[in-house]
């Protein structure tokens, strides 16, 4: 089997969580109801499914390859990208302005998660355009707008981001890469950058690299970081590709996983100098390229809830044929498919709940972002805004750690199989893997959530979804049904051990930050844990009130009842472990004197 699109629970999702008929009432968002909600899904689907997915496991065992400073693509990929572009995939949530759909990231998000699941290498390419344009759109020239804009939307180039450095990684105040200005508005760009997605390939004729780098004269540190457009190959008078800049790909590398995506290492300037223009103004460039990261970093953690999705997707074929050993009830008289029994059971539904439970919290992230963005309503715009940049380090940090938790349990769920490449369970494992690191590790979204998004506003926006999550208990308490309390129970310790959290950071943030520090992946995990939870608690009374109306999908709905009573007495029961072990165990973190290690 490969892969099946969940269509119908990220409907449930946009419609019942996130709201869609009110964002359908954003200015410019008219016509994204739930009927163009469905024809985009069904559509994405299909070509997901058909064209995308059958590449996966092709990518893995024959990635992309470098020749003489040429990149060549997995076989399918590049007539599987002019597919893409003419789908119009690309330029989904992008402006129609510039050629784009101009849909809401309310529906943008089901569709990331799509191309993701089938094929995670692949999606890699768009992911980075994507980040690109966005950048574009916010500090771009109108001259570069026009230029560039439409061809990266339509698909028919692609873009890169352009950070890290041999010897700066996440600390970008140590960025050397330079910028010489030719008096021309031209600049020519001189360094090497390493960890480039997509920074070399063969899938489109141009290239567009937004690289940061540094002007003579700049001040030091992050304060004087420019950010560059420097193209693959400059442009003809008419906008075509013509001459080949000074941009080259020395080396792609060899990784443990997204094998067929290559990560190339690029040399500006070993030729004379790549000429390059300037975004924005000069040292804004760290400003600029966070719009890219932040764009980035919520579809990853969509990456991370597709690898899951599809990996549990495998586990449960699987374990529907694969037979092995007589139930320990006696239901069957002989050996039985590995479903049956209760062990195999329990990590099914370990997998599936962590992945409704990110979805969910995802897709209502998006709706906020698009609140944030289109209402009418400043104060709206304002709540949505804090909402989501608070949401953004969850969907990242949370979803992705999520995603190696699962995709570890599709390989256990095969058993010795899983352990053999030829299965494919165990390429979702080693795929997942970087998405905990790039786009910031897990202590980096940690870190924003510590500092800018809880220590900054007093923890006031966590406190205020707190109050949000304590109406859904309200409502919860009000049904009584044995569900409802389950989930009841276990989301009312959640939120008071979150709402503790949140208290202890605010209180030793400034006077104890290592104690702080020490334990804020485990904040951070929490509180994706406890929102994933809410989530799941709202659509538990959704489902159960359709139920007791007889309206709906029954099966689907008491599956959607089940998984969230699940998650409640499975994974939000691990919140008060967490809360005890940073409230009570920051000093043993940093006991060990160093040169004992």
């Amino acid at each position: 089997m490969s892969y099946v699109a969940p269509v119908k629970d990220m409907l449930f999702c946009m419609q019942e969580l996130a709201d869609l008929e009110s964002v359908a009432k954003l200015p410019g968002f008219e016509d994204a109801g739930l009927e163009t909600a469905q024809a985009v899904l069904e559509e994405c689907a299909k070509f997901n499914e058909g064209v995308l997915a059958p590449l996966n496991f092709e990518g893995d065992k024959n990635p992309s390859s470098w020749k003489d400073g040429k990149v060549t693509t997995t076989p399918g990929f590049k007539e599987a990208f002019k597919q893409f572009g003419e789908g119009g995939w690309q330029g989904l949530q992008h402006p129609a302005d510039f050629g784009g759909q101009g849909l809401p990231k309310t529906i943008g998000a089901a569709c990331i998660e799509m191309l993701n699941s089938a094929n995670v290498s692949f999606a890699l390419c768009p992911l980075l355009t994507d980040g690109a344009i966005e950048a574009l759109l916010t500090a771009g020239s109108p001259e570069q707008q026009q230029t560039y804009l439409p061809k990266m939307i339509s698909g028919e180039w692609t873009g890169t981001m352009n950070l890290t450095e041999p010897q700066a990684g996440s600390d970008l105040a140590l960025v050397r890469t330079r910028a010489e200005p030719q008096g021309d508005g031209t600049y020519k760009i001189f360094g090497t950058k390493i960890f480039i997605t997509y920074g070399e390939h063969d899938m489109a004729p141009n290239i567009i690299h937004l690289v940061l780098a540094r002007v003579a004269g700049a001040p030091e540190g992050v304060k004087g970081i420019s950010l560059f457009l420097v193209p693959k190959f400059r442009l003809n008078a008419d906008g075509s590709p013509g001459e080949r800049n000074d941009a080259h790909c020395v080396s792609i590398e060899h990784k443990l996983g997204i094998k067929a995506s290559p990560t190339a290492v690029l040399q500006f300037g070993d030729h004379g100098g790549a000429i390059g223009e300037l975004i924005g103004e000069e040292n804004r460039g760290l400003e600029y390229m966070f719009i890219m990261m932040n764009a980035a970093r919520y579809a990853v953690g969509m990456q991370g809830i597709a690898v899951a999705e599809r990996s549990y997707q495998k586990a449960v074929q699987y374990a529907r044929d694969r037979v092995q050993s007589r139930p320990v009830d006696g239901s069957l008289p002989g050996s039985a498919p590995i479903i049956h029994h209760p062990d195999v059971r329990r990590m099914l539904m370990t997998m599936r709940s962590l992945t409704e439970g990110c979805r969910a919290m995802a897709i209502t992230a998006a709706a906020a972002h698009d609140a944030q963005h289109a209402s009418p309503d400043a104060d709206a715009r304002k709540q949505n805004q804090a909402f989501y940049e608070f949401m953004v380090p969850l969907v990242k940090g949370y979803s992705t750690e999520m995603s190696l938790e699962v995709t570890d349990l599709g390989v256990q769920v095969h058993g010795g199989m899983g352990f053999i490449e030829e299965t494919g369970a165990a390429q979702y494992y080693r795929d997942a893997k970087i998405l905990t690191i790039y786009e910031g590790t897990t202590a980096i979204q940690a870190n924003d959530l510590v500092g800018r998004k809880t220590m900054r506003d007093g923890g006031q926006t966590a406190k205020a979804i707190a109050k949000q999550i304590e109406v859904t208990e309200a409502a919860l308490a009000k049904s009584g049904t044995p569900a409802a309390q389950a989930m009841l129970k276990a989301l009312s310790a959640g939120r008071a051990a979150f709402v503790d959290v949140v208290d202890f950071v605010v209180a030793n943030g400034k006077t104890k930050p290592n104690a702080v520090f020490a334990g804020s992946v485990p904040y951070l995990m929490l509180a994706g844990n406890v929102v994933a939870g809410w989530q799941l608690a709202r659509a538990l009374l959704v489902a159960e009130a359709q139920l007791a109306k007889g309206e709906g999908d029954t099966a689907f709905l008491t599956a959607k009842v089940a998984t969230a009573r699940f998650y409640a007495e499975h994974i939000l029961t691990r919140a008060s472990s967490v809360r005890a072990a940073i409230l009570e165990g920051a000093d043993s973190v940093t006991a060990l004197a160093l040169d004992a290690f």
